[in-house]
């Protein structure tokens, strides 16, 4: 089978919702092709202006952004007071589907599944057409019409999709697509010989995303540096080293280290008893595939807020807004183990292990009925 993925350069997420399906049908034998729609259906300097813009957004702006997503979920994805946006890319995608001629198309952002959308109403035949929703909340700019399949990542998520008018028959439970290894079992105790890391001690782990100058990091530095109790503290800043170096002095000689990027989140993840991070879908998604209880603070408004609402309804994380609200809900979850592991419990509850061979399955059958 011969299997189109497009994606977008927003944030690391996507790309690797879309790497990860990419080797789940790899390893069927399917002929895979990944596109990046901005980038190479729109134009590099378009992919590199908007992800300039979308990041200066959320580091110095971010109400901006939340009061952008709020709008957006109130317009219909085809809006025409979206400006075209949702056409964007379709002439190049529609050359590309003529070219490669696929049996199945995979989006995981919405952009170009309302571009599939938009080629699909102008009478146009398209391939079965599923999304991939990356994150935990139905917005409205991933609703589009003739999408034969939407993968979500939890029963709720899904229950919100067919709140909006999707038939129920078009959504399916399959979790969201992550790396190979969080499917595989892990050892803790190695994770941390592995780090340095002591078996006696709890192990906090405090990550933003691959750029961590869009978190709160400096906050949670504070917060772990004033403990009533020692922990072992680990600040993860992505590419950011401005910041892994003023996070460096801030803890200097404390128990906390500082970390630039890290390849093997898996172990990181392994090593820890929790994990601070903002709610960014694919950290979610990770974390819950690790079984990792979660304390989620600094979470941008927009996608963010909207999946920190479904982690703590869930019981799978606390939530903190200010540094000092921070340290008291910090303070208690190491003060109390049953509370860690009752986390624990919940995302156990709510965890889809094996999430891209279920896409793959769900693509595979839909593909066969429209043949």
């Amino acid at each position: 089978m011969r299997v189109l993925i497009l994606t977008a350069s927003y944030g690391s997420g996507h790309n690797a919702a879309a790497h990860s399906l990419a080797t789940a049908f790899a390893e069927r034998g399917d002929t895979v092709t990944v596109v990046d729609h901005f980038r190479e259906l729109v134009h590099p300097l378009f992919d590199r202006a908007s992800r300039a813009t979308y990041m200066a957004l959320l580091r110095w702006a971010p109400m901006l952004w939340g009061a952008a997503y709020t709008l957006g979920d109130w317009l219909p994805s085809d809006s025409p007071l979206a400006f075209g946006m949702t056409r964007i890319g379709t002439g190049r995608l529609a050359a590309l589907l003529d070219a490669l001629a696929p049996d199945a198309v995979v989006s995981v952002h919405a952009t170009p599944a309302a571009a599939m959308s938009a080629l699909a109403a102008e009478g146009r035949r398209v391939p079965p057409h599923t999304t991939v929703v990356t994150d935990f909340v139905a917005h409205s700019q991933w609703l589009a019409r003739g999408i034969d399949r939407y993968c979500v990542a939890d029963a709720d998520v899904g229950h919100e999709f067919v709140a909006r008018g999707i038939p129920r028959e078009r959504v399916v439970v399959t979790g969201v697509p992550v790396r190979a290894e969080f499917d595989t079992a892990f050892d803790g105790v190695t994770a941390r010989q592995a780090l340095g890391l002591t078996a006696s001690l709890p192990v906090v782990v405090a990550m933003a995303g691959s750029n961590g100058s869009v978190g709160r990091l400096p906050d949670v530095a504070w917060a772990l540096t004033r403990l009533s109790r020692p922990v072992q503290g680990v600040l993860v800043t992505g590419h950011d080293a401005a910041l892994a170096e003023s996070l460096t002095r801030q803890t200097a000689g404390t128990g906390v280290r500082v970390l630039g990027f890290v390849p093997e989140v898996r172990s990181l993840m392994g090593a820890a008893d929790l994990l601070i991070t903002k709610a960014g879908g694919m950290t979610l998604a990770e974390a819950i595939a690790a079984e990792l209880p979660m304390l989620l603070y600094g979470s941008l408004p927009g996608q963010e807020r909207h999946n920190e609402r479904f982690a703590t309804r869930a019981g799978i994380a606390l939530a903190a807004r200010s540094k000092h609200e921070l340290l008291r809900r910090l303070e208690r979850a190491l003060s109390e183990p049953e509370m860690i592991e009752h986390l624990r419990e919940s995302v156990r509850r709510v965890r889809h292990p094996h999430a891209a061979q279920r896409i793959v399955a769900a693509v595979v059958e839909r593909s066969r009925l429209r043949s």
